[in-house]
């Protein structure tokens, strides 16, 4: 269950490449607009509960977490009571949600709102511009969606990253300002550090390599034997995006920098200084010899076996086992040759992909971004994101949002309850999350890890890559292009790590990596970002 609960964290940090390999264009200029609109339906109300004068039953499509049947969620039944919406659901498991929805999609039976359902820039525009998903910006900019225009508003860079080259917007984002991690981080062992009377972490990266070294040395796990594994990966998966901030990289495919120049990252000077450092630990057994053949699991093994000095996870106790406590701290990223070295590819503040769609068999579209909307708000928020009042959480101080945990029933582990009462557990839901929603409800360790980020990553933090649609042309060529050097980009790094290739063919990778179109790359999504900057 521990690896269910962390999924919904960990799926808002998506990759960027999700996003630029994802498809856009433009076609129809009214975007297939639901031309019946709400004429089926009177009395959509908005301002005020219920939504709507005469009770509406709408379907609804979604993953499903596999925790709770949906129609006794009590965050659900408490919406229809306030909305006077009622939904019908038609949920598939995360693993085979996405062939479902391809199959719902290509069979036009279609439910009428899509929800929690990672739609992908390519699904938006592809079927935005057929007609099947309607356009939302009417409804947000016509008094349906209060809460969603003032976000945008407010940030008008979100609405401009889920703007296709058309003009309108086919799904709405998760959105969290506060996010900070885009990929789970890197942490230390406190016990080694402590072993090693370790009192300042590294801030370079031959101080790094030197405590690499004292960790495979010196015993810190003081079992008498040589069995410490400084550095620990899967496949380097991991650790890449983190540690290649070392080198003034943001992002492991495509980035721009803070003078919005963009760049791709596997033909960069500062990739090299990467993979460089990464061989040097190969050679002195400073990174595990597992690291391309381990499972995630077999790489937990050895961190509750108190073997790894320094590891990915989630949170520190996710690999070492344990409480949550402040002894495991967060790797400060060090400095490298490079200038300007260390940055962060920091958490952009919304989902790359959709989470929320209309469907043109929805007969009440305005009432179902009413619907939808509330969630996009304080209140909404923080129903969907703990379940209604004196289930889990009750009030101190309601005007100042102070809130408190209650006792969870039956000795249940908090999450765990919380996925019984909400379908924003287990999957990437829309909505918004702010420091607001969990007012007195943090923990200590929750603290620990807000001043652990203010000191170590927000300072060097920036957004590796905005949200951004090629046209389909432009999306075909990059998708074609990238099939190939990905395959390749991920060959030559396990041979350059471990030796099988070496670094001094470096110049003989860069020219292949050329030649397959890597500064054609570059072109097209410097293109789609000069556009996306021009939007006003």
């Amino acid at each position: 269950m521990k690896n269910l609960r962390k999924v919904s964290s960990i799926l808002l940090c998506l990759t960027i490449s999700a996003t630029m390999l994802a498809a856009c264009g433009s076609s129809k200029e009214d975007g297939g607009s639901n031309a019946s609109g709400s004429a089926e339906v009177e009395g959509v109300k908005k301002e005020g509960f219920p939504i709507v004068d005469k009770p509406l039953t709408l379907s609804i499509m979604s993953q499903d977490a596999g925790v709770a049947d949906w129609n006794q969620m009590p965050v659900l039944k408490e919406m229809e009571k306030l909305t006077g919406i009622k939904f019908t659901y038609q949920l598939a498991p995360i693993d085979s949600f996405e062939t479902k929805k391809n199959l719902v999609f290509a069979s036009g039976d279609l439910p009428d709102v899509f929800y929690g359902a990672d739609l992908k820039p390519a699904d938006q525009v592809t079927y935005g511009t057929q007609g099947v998903l309607i356009p939302l910006e009417k409804y947000i900019d016509e008094g349906y969606a209060p809460n969603i225009k003032k976000i945008f508003d407010e940030h008008p860079d979100i609405r401009k990253s889920f703007t296709t080259p058309d003009g309108h917007i086919y799904a709405l984002p998760n959105i969290d300002l506060s996010a900070v991690w885009y990929r789970s981080p890197m942490w230390y062992n406190g016990k080694f550090l402590k072993a090693l009377k370790v009192t300042e972490l590294p801030k370079t990266t031959d101080e790094l390599y030197t405590l690499l070294k004292r960790v495979k040395d010196e015993d810190p796990n003081g079992n008498g034997k040589a069995d410490e594994i400084p550095l620990t990966s899967v496949k380097l998966d991991d650790l890449r995006m983190y540690f290649l901030g070392f080198w003034g990289i943001y992002d492991e495919q495509v980035y721009s920098d803070k003078d919005g120049k963009v760049h791709y990252t596997p033909q960069e000077e500062g990739y090299k200084g990467y993979l460089t450092f990464l061989n040097r630990l190969w050679k002195d057994n400073l990174l595990d010899h597992e690291t391309f053949s381990q499972t995630p699991e077999q790489k937990k093994a050895k961190g509750q076996n108190n073997q790894i000095a320094l590891f990915n996870d989630y949170y520190p106790y996710f690999t070492l086992g344990g409480e949550p406590s402040g002894d495991n701290p967060l790797m400060t990223p060090v400095k490298s040759e490079v200038p300007g070295s260390p940055v962060y590819g920091k958490h952009p503040g919304i989902s790359a992909n959709g989470t929320f769609a209309i469907t043109s068999s929805d007969k009440a579209p305005e009432a179902t971004m009413r619907w939808i909307d509330y969630q996009y708000g304080y209140d909404g928020a923080t129903l969907f994101a703990q379940g209604p009042e004196n289930l889990l959480w009750k009030y101190t101080n309601k005007e100042t949002h102070e809130k408190e945990w209650l006792p969870v029933p039956g000795g249940k582990e908090r999450d765990e309850f919380r996925g019984t009462l909400t379908p924003n557990y287990g999957i990437l839901t829309p909505g918004m999350n702010s420091s607001e929603l969990t007012k007195g409800l943090k923990t200590d360790f929750d603290a620990w890890i807000d001043k652990e980020n203010a000191e170590k990553l927000t300072p060097i933090g920036k957004a590796p890559f905005p949200n951004v649609y090629l046209t389909n042309d432009e999306q075909s060529e990059a998708t074609a292009l990238l099939s190939d050097l990905n395959t390749y980009v991920k060959q030559m790094e396990a041979k350059f790590v471990t030796g099988q290739e070496p670094l001094s063919n470096w110049d003989k990778y860069v020219a292949q990596i050329k030649k397959m179109g890597g500064d054609r790359i570059v072109e097209l999504y410097q293109g789609a970002y000069d556009r996306w900057n021009s939007e006003k």
